[in-house]
């Protein structure tokens, strides 16, 4: 029998493994210059509201506009990079791995289908967090000078006009929950969850289909289709019978457990607008995009398992 020394080292060499191999994806996919074009419109998208200088506005105005269109413009192109780039850099690895026969010298060390898969998919989402994490840095900055320049004009046009002190504190508040907030790195954070589902995904596709193109064809599909889940499924429910309501609501727990219902993922909306999101969502956030993640990842397994390379 193993001792408990030598079951760490098994679960230490696993981890060994994955991270390797997430190390070399994550470099393999940085050295693919076809996702530059991604980033430089995410940050183009992002730094160009450095250049849109606020007008002078009382503080019974809109100023805080300025701040809600640039988290709705820097979310809207994390949303679009994080998302692109976990379908079409996961829909890649496979097939080149095949192509430069890298994958046959992994799996011929032994290395376990799992780690394989898993290290992949770490790889992507490695690449995903760093690209988010850069384009946060620079979301923020703008954010931080656009909030204090529109805050400097609305509390001097306050005061010019004789607000009392506890207005203007009120105003201030406003428009500070406008700005940077921990509730708007939890909307980050809740684009790198969605694109770490997309990611496992687009991986478990990946391993019974022949081509990239189909890959990202049916993952980006499903992305589309999980914004309807949540329509369709009250729909469903609705038109159902009374007699075939727990058959229907069985349906649709079944249908919800393995297609992704990314509405729950709109709390980006919500933040955009200023509002706070509550611990307990983004918990569950995490925890759906967890369950996801290694519900993909284990059908993967068990498909890459059963193919001869």
């Amino acid at each position: 029998m193993m001792d408990h020394s030598d079951t760490m080292s098994v679960k230490d060499s696993h981890v060994r493994r994955v991270l390797v191999i997430a190390t070399h994806a994550f470099t393999q996919l940085v050295r693919m210059k076809v996702f530059y074009f991604l980033a430089i419109f995410a940050v183009i998208a992002i730094g160009s509201n450095f250049f849109n200088l606020p007008q002078h506005e009382g503080p019974e105005s809109a100023g805080t506009e300025v701040l809600r269109s640039i988290k709705s413009w820097s979310l809207g192109a994390m949303t679009l990079f994080s998302v692109v780039i976990s379908i079409v850099a996961t829909a890649l690895l496979l097939p080149k791995d095949v192509e430069d026969r890298t994958l046959y010298t992994i799996l011929a060390k032994p290395v376990p289908r799992i780690d394989y898969l898993a290290g992949k998919l770490l790889g992507v989402m490695m690449l995903v967090f760093v690209s988010l994490l850069l384009m946060d840095v620079l979301m923020t900055a703008v954010l931080h000078i656009r909030t204090s320049m529109v805050l400097d004009q609305r509390v001097a046009y306050a005061t010019e006009l004789g607000w009392p002190q506890e207005a203007i504190d009120s105003m201030a508040a406003e428009v500070n929950a406008m700005g940077s907030t921990w509730s708007l790195q939890g909307a980050v954070l809740a684009v790198f969850l969605r694109a770490s589902i997309m990611a496992s995904l687009a991986l478990l596709v990946s391993t019974f289909s022949t081509s990239t193109l189909f890959t990202a064809t049916v993952s980006f599909l499903i992305y589309f289709i999980g914004h309807f889940q949540a329509d369709a499924r009250d729909a469903y429910l609705h038109v159902g019978e009374v007699g075939q309501g727990l058959v229907a609501k069985l349906v649709t727990l079944l249908v919800t457990l393995v297609l992704p219902d990314f509405q729950l993922f709109n709390v980006i909306d919500a933040v955009i607008e200023g509002q706070v999101i509550p611990l307990v969502t983004m918990g569950k956030l995490v925890l759906v995009a967890l369950y996801y993640a290694l519900f993909f990842t284990i059908a993967s397994w068990f498909v890459f398992s059963d193919k001869e390379f």
